[in-house]
């Protein structure tokens, strides 16, 4: 199989509760994680998707492969811990209706990954490589994979990604850029918030990092802004995009979502304004509904997202 993309990360239960977790009730138990997101934002796109990574040999680990499996996704390069655990993160609603999330992930499956992982899954190679700052924050192991993946990725020939995607509650700043600012020799696409650019480049604004990692072989510098929309800096200049309006319903999940529509259109060899447009009509969908992934739609419904939700589609 010739492979779209490869992405490697973690990826765990998700259990939702529809207020706070200290009061009991009911919760939809899925699947969450920010590389087999994209993973599965594109597979509903068509491409070709493969995640690699390591679970438990545990119900939630046969839930993770399983529902990715559903998806669409390749899981046979995953690898399976014999007597681990899969980790897992919990949702709930604080007072006020915003989202909480907690992780239960220390010592799991997933900060266990190691480069020999990965071996199977660099093998062939992807067009794109897909990876996140929340990999090389779970631990020494994690990074050491990513440092091996990454490099071997764009020897190959592979159009390597890192979405910065930092998690305070993984690491300080500090940390995240001591470890990320040293990968970007190997990225051709780097997407990040507009807090989060200062992580990984140098300059006095915005401008002036996305010129610092263009000199230093980043290709595209794509930032996320949120409900103002997004832009990317590559040699021609500066792309801007309005964000789509929608009933916002849950924000978790938007920057996965966003960077599967982009790099759904860059494997579609699109333009970079035609591929901003796709990554806000993904990223619109992820927050009109509940659920990290569970709203992404198929090529043939792109052109639904943003219609009146109270229009019946018939």
């Amino acid at each position: 199989m010739t492979l779209d993309l490869l992405t490697i990360g973690e990826s765990m239960a998700a259990l939702r509760a529809g207020g706070a977790l200290r009061l009991g009730g009911p919760a939809h138990l899925s699947v969450a994680g920010a590389e087999s997101n994209v993973a599965i934002g594109l597979a509903r796109l068509g491409h070709r998707t493969r995640w690699a990574g390591r679970v438990g040999d545990d119900e939630l680990g046969a839930l993770v492969l399983r529902t990715l499996r559903a998806e669409g996704v390749d899981v046979a390069a995953a690898t399976v811990g014999a007597g681990e655990l899969t980790g897992m993160v919990l949702f709930d609603r604080a007072p006020g209706g915003a989202t909480r999330v907690h992780y239960r992930r220390a010592g799991c499956a997933g900060s266990r990954l190691r480069p020999a992982d990965l071996t199977a899954a660099l093998t062939p190679a992807a067009q794109v490589l897909h990876v996140t700052g929340v990999t090389p924050a779970l631990g020494a192991g994690p990074a050491e994979a990513v440092r091996h993946a990454m490099p071997a990725g764009r020897a190959a020939g592979t159009v390597v990604c890192l979405d910065v995607n930092r998690r305070p509650t993984l690491w300080s700043r500090a940390a995240a850029t001591a470890a990320l600012r040293p990968l970007t020799a190997a990225v051709d696409v780097l997407v990040a918030g507009e807090d989060e650019l200062p992580l990984v480049a140098e300059g006095p604004d915005e401008a002036a990092r996305a010129a610092w990692l263009l000199t230093h072989g980043v290709r595209e510098v794509v930032v996320k802004r949120g409900a103002r929309g997004a832009s990317v800096y590559d040699r021609d200049g500066r792309h801007d995009e309005p964000a789509r309006v929608v009933t916002v319903v849950d924000t978790v999940g938007a920057g996965d979502a966003f960077t599967a529509g982009y790099l759904s259109g860059l494997l579609d060899g699109l333009p970079v304004g035609a591929r901003l447009r796709r990554a806000v009509t993904l990223g619109a969908a992820a927050v009109a509904t509940s659920g990290d992934w569970e709203g992404l739609p198929t090529r043939t419904e792109l052109g639904r997202v943003g219609l009146d939700p109270e229009e019946a589609l018939r």
